[in-house]
């Protein structure tokens, strides 16, 4: 009898995949890309250093480029980075506050944006935040028309779709990092309590990056083993209030570091690297990243906003998102969330 070598050989439905994922409207397939991986980094404050630093050690770009409106700090940063040149993997580093310099970029990470001043309302900061888009976006598709854009300056889910519409690209190819480092941390919380690895613990949050993200815990397992439905069985029952109570630790666990240090910067940093390595190696990885929802678990058709589902991701962008069950619960929070979103970006007359 001969062995299969796959499982369409053996009878399983070949078509099975599109049942598990959907594709976003209007996707555009995946260009071709050369050997040599060039990635850009817009901003070069704690988070967009540690985002560079980050994907110089673990080997995902031949070349970087580093831009920021301050040219002495960038010229520093970028010194410092090829200071350590004897001690890493041969990476081109460069900088420039011209866009010029990121030209046939494959990934442009953009970490950029305005502070929140104390008083100022959401939608000031945004305003603020879309004049200081309206000089980083455009030049960055000029000089890299065929690249993904990532974003991850806050509120990065508006920021998102800002991106989308001054850059003009397919919805496949704009990405907010969304709830990758909120899911990290929910898996670390759920982990560190059941003392196992948090690479075993499959937990995401969705929805907005923010006070408003959701926790999908009826989809929580632990090497495979159903994490809700396995402790009702044994007569452990968690109660709504307890639920709550850890979906807003994960919330404010970021919060604390900030209160400690004065900003995020180390996970974000290997948040957005292990984006980066599933998008440019073509991993194929599910990451809940921010993306085009609309029409997604009842999201209207009418409301583009983005916000954070569990996707897969490769050298397309997004190439699909999951079709996770939802609870009715869980859908209704998400749909809250998206509408909090909507409302920002109906103020913001783009």
């Amino acid at each position: 009898m001969k062995k299969a070598s796959s499982l369409t050989e053996i009878g399983f439905s070949p078509d099975a995949k599109h049942h598990l994922f959907s594709p976003l409207p209007d996707a555009e397939p995946a260009t071709r890309t050369s050997r040599h991986i060039k990635i850009t980094v817009v901003g070069c404050g704690n988070v967009g250093m540690a985002i560079a630093q980050t994907i110089l050690t673990q080997e995902i770009a031949d070349e970087i480029a580093l831009v920021d409106a301050q040219p002495n700090k960038l010229r520093g940063e970028m010194l410092d980075l090829q200071h350590a040149a004897a001690f890493l993997p041969r990476v081109k580093i460069a900088s420039s506050t011209d866009y010029e310099i990121t030209a046939g970029s494959d990934l442009a990470i953009i970490t950029a944006g305005a502070r929140q001043n104390p008083g100022e309302t959401r939608l000031d900061l945004l305003q603020r935040n879309l004049a200081i888009f309206k000089k980083i976006v455009p030049p960055l598709a000029q000089y890299s028309p065929d690249c993904i854009l990532l974003v991850v300056s806050n509120p990065v889910d508006v920021l998102t779709y800002i991106t989308w519409k001054l850059s003009g690209f397919p919805p496949n190819r704009v990405i907010g990092s969304g709830t990758n480092l909120d899911s990290s941390r929910f898996r670390f919380l759920l982990a560190d309590h059941l003392n196992v690895n948090a690479q075993d613990v499959q937990a995401y949050m969705v929805g907005e990056h923010g006070d408003s993200s959701v926790a999908l815990w009826s989809s929580i397992s632990v090497g495979g083993v159903p994490v809700i439905s396995s402790l009702e069985k044994n007569d452990i029952n968690l109660s709504p209030e307890m639920l709550e109570a850890t979906r807003k630790a994960v919330i404010d666990s970021a919060y604390e570091v900030i209160s400690l240090k004065g900003y995020t910067s180390w996970a974000i940093g290997y948040s957005v690297a292990s984006l980066a390595f599933s998008l440019l190696r073509h991993q194929r990885r599910i990451h809940p990243v921010s993306l085009l929802a609309k029409g997604f678990y009842g999201i209207p058709e009418d409301r583009e906003v983005f916000l954070s589902l569990p996707a897969q991701i490769g050298r397309g962008g997004i190439l699909g998102v999951v079709n996770i069950h939802l609870t009715e619960e869980e859908a209704k929070r998400l749909r809250r969330s998206a509408e909090t979103l909507w409302e920002c970006q109906t103020q913001l007359g783009i």
